[in-house]
């Protein structure tokens, strides 16, 4: 049974459902408990669960995520909320110098367990340049790291739960703006396998390829493209950078011959251009045209609402590139 609820209750959902069935499952972070979260994910489980499930922590993300390291080798299995991703570097050495090689340093003998979930992305609301970045990138060059970045609600469900029941490191990152949207949802426990794409649209013309929120503006100029210029996208949810569903892109992108991939972070040394080349080296034979990448300038994000939107890409953008892309016209040559 499936019904229709938002990105933040399906999270919930996922939480809820792992603390009930795994007592070595915990909570901790920043306004988790008595609050109940800064976006509301994790309302009515400090109720429900209790103080010693659904833990509280002071303003140090480099000690609760060393905690929680601890806590994953010696056999539990802790949920760690980073307010913001923009925190995510404070904790930096934690994640990348000790969770993810404390396997291959241990010759397997220590498993670390845990899953970070965290917040990204530009929501209107002018948060300004230190709590809006998308920092995937840099997470993504670590081995032994996996990262989902879901962007329908029963995504944001499945993956997290299997995230849970991993016992290897991983990293959740929700994109703000996707909170309050809807979508079904399946009923119970519900789990999304890592490393498998989703085709959201099918086409013939050309490949969009996003992830996290970048799908919305995706699946938009997609319809607009269909309607409006008789064009026909592919649209690809990746779901998970890493591991990244070479199979499905490589199989999209050499059927159509054309591509484009979409993010929100900045262009330079990003998860765009680690795709597109991959894609490249895959589908060289089969292409049609260079494929495009699309992302936000390279400068920090501004705080005005107005000035957000300008910064990153629209759905303007991707149809006019989209065109250029298919010599029917001049794309904006903003990015």
């Amino acid at each position: 049974m499936t019904r229709i609820i938002t990105y933040a209750a399906a999270v919930n959902e996922a939480l809820s459902i792992e603390l009930e069935r795994d007592p070595s499952v915990f909570l901790l972070g920043e306004d988790i408990g008595v609050q109940g979260g800064m976006f509301t994910v994790t309302t009515g489980l400090y109720q429900k669960f209790g103080a010693e499930r659904v833990m509280d922590t002071p303003i140090a993300e480099a000690g609760f995520v060393g905690l929680a390291i601890g806590a994953a080798v010696a056999g539990m299995r802790p949920v760690v909320e980073v307010m913001f991703v923009d925190f995510m570097l404070v904790a930096a050495d934690q994640v990348l110098n000790q969770a993810t090689k404390l396997r291959f340093m241990s010759g397997g003998q220590l498993t670390v367990p845990l899953t970070i979930r965290t917040h990204q992305g530009i929501a209107a609301g002018g948060s300004g340049p230190q709590h809006s970045q998308s920092m995937e990138s840099i997470f993504a060059t670590i081995p032994g790291l996996a990262i989902a970045m879901p962007f329908t609600p029963a995504d944001a469900k499945g993956l997290l739960a299997t995230a849970i029941r991993s016992d290897e490191p991983t990293l959740v990152m929700e994109h703000k703006g996707l909170y309050f949207s809807k979508g079904e949802v399946p009923e119970g426990e519900y789990l999304v396998p890592f490393g498998k794409a989703a085709v959201l649209r099918a086409g013939t013309d050309i490949t969009l390829i996003g992830f996290s929120r970048s799908l919305e503006w995706c699946l938009a100029a997609a319809e607009e493209l269909d309607q409006e210029h008789q064009i026909s996208a592919e649209v690809i949810d990746v779901r998970m950078i890493v591991p990244l569903d070479v199979q499905t892109l490589a199989e999209s992108v050499s059927r159509t011959g054309r591509a484009m991939v979409v993010q929100e972070a900045s262009k330079t040394a990003s998860m765009c251009g680690d795709i597109a080349s991959t894609l490249t080296e895959q589908c060289w034979s089969d292409l049609k045209a260079p494929i495009r990448r699309l992302a936000g300038l390279n400068m920090p994000v501004p705080y005005a609402r107005t000035l957000e939107d300008q910064w990153r890409p629209s759905v303007a953008d991707i149809v006019s590139l989209t065109l250029e892309t298919l010599e029917q016209s001049p794309a904006a040559g903003r990015r």
